[in-house]
This record gives C-alpha cells, sequence and structure tokens, in this order.
C-alpha cells in the first residue's frame, strides 16, 4: 500500500501535535491487551503525586510525618492518588492537607515508574494560598511542614527526594523541557504510545506507523512483569523481530500523559505518548558469540510484519524538531526503577 499525500500530512498532524504536548484520543489498541487488565486504582495500579514546591529564598516545603514507621521523618508533600480524582487535583488535595498551602502545578518534572502497578508523578508547583500547618495542626496526615534551607540537618524519610528538589532547582534555573501538563483524556489502560524513530548519518528521519485500520502511531499496553516503557519493546519485537537484538529501543521521555480517573475503573488509565529511538547496537555478535562487523546501511531495520510501515518524514520542520529531541532529550524524562 503506497502512502497517499492525505497519508502523509494525516501523521505528520498527529506526530506534530504530540511535539505540541498535546494529547489524541485513545481508540484502540495495537498491542498487549490480552496480557493487560483495565487499570483500576487500589486494585492493580498506584499513582503518587509528589511536590516539589519553593519559596523566594529556594527553601523547599517539607512535610512531618505523622504514620508511625516513619513519624517525625521528613518528606516532601506526597500522597495516593484517590478514586474519582485527576493527578493535579490529587496534587493540590495533598499539599493542603500535609502542608496547609494552596497551590498550583506548574510543570511536571519526571516521571517513575516500576511497571503499571506503581507510578509516581513528581510536579513543580507554586503556592497560592493558605499558611503553613503548625503543630497545633496535627492530624494524622502530617504533623507540620516547614521551609528547609536543604543545608540543615533534618532527618528525612528517604533520600530519594533529593534528586526531585535538585530536578526542581535546575528547572527553575533553566527549564530542560516544555511545560507539560496531564491531558484530560479518557483511558481505560495503562499505555505507552510511541512515535518511533529511526535517523541516518544523512538527518534523514523515519516514523514505524501500523497500517490497520487506517495508518496511526503504535499504542501498546503496560504489562505489570515490566516497566511501562517496556511496550515500546513490545512493538520492535512484533514489527521486525530478526532485527530486535541487534538494536536498543530507547524511550527518550514523554511529549505528553493522557488521564482522566473520574469514573472508576474506567478512565483509571494513562496514556504516556512517548518519543522512542531506535538505535543500532554498534557491536554485533555471532552465534558462538565472537564480535562480527557491522554492516551499516543507513536505514532503518526492514519490517516483517505487513501491519507496519516505515514513513520517512518529508516536512522539513517536523524533522529537525525530531532530530532535536533526540539529540538533547528536552522533553519530560521517565525513569523505570526496576
Amino acid at each position: 500500500m503506497e502512502m497517499t499525500e492525505e497519508d502523509h500530512w494525516l501523521v505528520e498532524k498527529q506526530v506534530e501535535r504530540l511535539l505540541r504536548g498535546e494529547g489524541s484520543e485513545v481508540t484502540g489498541c495495537d498491542l498487549g491487551l490480552e496480557q493487560s487488565k483495565p487499570a483500576t486504582l487500589r486494585k492493580n495500579v498506584t499513582y503518587i503525586v509528589c511536590a516539589v514546591i519553593f519559596n523566594d529564598k529556594e527553601e523547599v516545603l517539607m512535610v512531618q510525618e505523622a504514620k508511625q514507621d516513619c513519624y517525625k521523618q521528613w518528606y516532601l508533600p506526597a500522597g495516593r492518588v484517590e478514586v474519582g480524582e485527576s493527578l493535579e487535583e490529587a496534587l493540590k488535595r495533598e499539599v493542603k492537607e500535609e502542608a496547609g498551602f494552596d497551590c498550583e502545578p506548574i510543570t511536571m518534572l519526571l516521571i517513575q515508574e516500576q511497571g503499571p502497578k506503581w507510578i509516581r508523578f513528581i510536579f513543580l508547583a507554586s503556592v497560592t494560598g493558605g499558611s503553613i500547618k503548625d503543630l497545633s495542626a496535627a492530624d494524622q496526615e502530617s504533623l507540620q511542614a516547614s521551609w528547609w534551607d536543604r543545608q540543615s540537618s533534618l532527618p528525612l524519610r528517604g533520600w530519594d527526594i533529593l534528586r526531585l528538589i535538585d530536578c526542581g532547582l535546575k528547572y527553575r534555573q533553566n527549564p530542560r523541557h516544555p511545560v507539560t501538563l496531564p491531558v484530560d483524556l479518557s483511558c481505560r489502560h495503562v499505555l505507552q504510545r510511541v512515535v518511533l524513530v529511526f535517523t541516518s548519518s544523512e538527518e534523514q528521519v523515519w516514523i514505524l506507523l501500523i497500517r490497520d485500520p487506517m495508518l496511526h502511531l503504535p499504542t501498546a499496553a503496560a504489562v505489570k512483569t515490566h516497566t511501562v516503557t517496556w511496550a515500546a519493546n513490545m512493538v520492535v519485537q512484533d514489527a521486525m523481530p530478526s532485527s530486535y537484538y541487534d538494536h536498543n529501543v530507547n524511550t527518550l521521555g514523554v511529549f505528553s500523559l493522557q488521564h482522566n480517573g473520574r469514573q472508576h475503573g474506567k478512565t483509571d488509565g494513562v496514556c504516556f505518548n512517548t518519543l522512542v529511538a531506535l538505535v543500532p547496537d554498534h557491536i554485533q555478535r555471532n552465534e558462538d558469540g565472537e564480535k562480527v562487523e557491522e554492516v551499516v546501511t543507513g536505514r532503518p531495520p526492514p519490517v516483517e510484519n505487513p501491519r507496519y510501515v516505515w514513513y520517512e518524514v518529508q516536512k522539513q520542520t517536523l524533522r529537525e524538531t525530531l532530530l532535536e529531541f533526540t539529540k538533547n532529550t528536552s522533553i519530560l524524562p521517565i525513569h523505570s526503577l526496576y
């Protein structure tokens, strides 16, 4: 099937939409549904929101834990997303309950995941009202809140937050990615929609597409035994199994994510719109494990599954943008904690 001019236009529009941080309705899933169940909070998925908030002195907002297992230790305002909440609603509620402040999210800083069963969304946010919680307001949510200068001694619940605080400071000084906030579009499963690119040394760019029923970007469900971003590996294995072990599948970051959460068990899913680079593994080995000379073609590996097709990007501005993203990975990072 040859691609028409209209096909070219539709594909490029869809990709450009995601590159702008917008979403796109999830109309189906191409891979992994048989290994995935609909996302249901408190049952098979847990989403954590975490707030990084600074004052004018670059002190960071901290809360003192009330839970028995970490009593009186300090941590960033954070907690589980509850049934019926969006990610932003959960963030605002947690900050209000634990620190006493009203807040407004500025951007997501980082996503951390251990597969679909545990995903943490770290937001940079700002105070918009309220007053800091003191010991007189101590409850089961927290004992109190305080601004921390990051120098004085403070018993921390976990060292993991130091990296998150550092991410927030760096973003304030030099934003590494565009403002990225959740897009209010519903999704039933935890999915990865893949903008999978192959680039040549001549700066040609190809994107992997699925033909059925019309040309679109591949979408794969996360499976509980792997990271969320393993979905991209599933796509490559399905499209070109012979080339899979000769290439690295690198999820570089997230253009946007889609979440609604209003209907329990029906819209608790998340769709991650990701940039993935397919990169030749420069150390090739034969069946005996011996190194062999790599044959460089400068073209993407051939697809073996007729459902898929490589599309060479024609539009110069789109090609340049994709090349820039692949070189500098200036999009929202997603880190797997396995």
